[in-house]
């Protein structure tokens, strides 16, 4: 299928909506900062009495959260191996045999 020039073949664009933010903002009252540093101070504190998920919220909140790692394992009878080279086929579509 061919997209007509200049046209994206994603029409609604990008998904950036966030929904749970914007309910969130509804909920608090829009750009009410008061309510806002309430909720961080309640964290804050939860934190100080030892509640990890706080502690974690923090964490991530200001120095992002970690990149995840992942170990790629295989097994004697199907050994993992490594990547040498990567190659990039471009195929004619109108042409097979190309």
């Amino acid at each position: 299928m061919a997209w007509e020039k200049g046209k994206s073949g994603n029409p609604h664009g990008r998904a950036k909506d966030k929904h749970w933010r914007d309910a969130l903002l509804l909920a608090i009252g829009g750009d009410n900062r008061a309510r806002l540093r309430t909720i961080a101070e309640k964290v804050i504190t939860l934190a100080e009495q030892g509640d990890m998920q706080a502690i974690k919220e923090i964490g991530d909140r200001l120095d992002g959260k970690p990149a995840q790692t992942t170990v790629l394992q295989g097994d004697e009878d199907n050994p993992l191996h490594t990547v040498s080279r990567i190659e990039r086929v471009i195929v004619d579509p109108t042409n097979p045999d190309a």
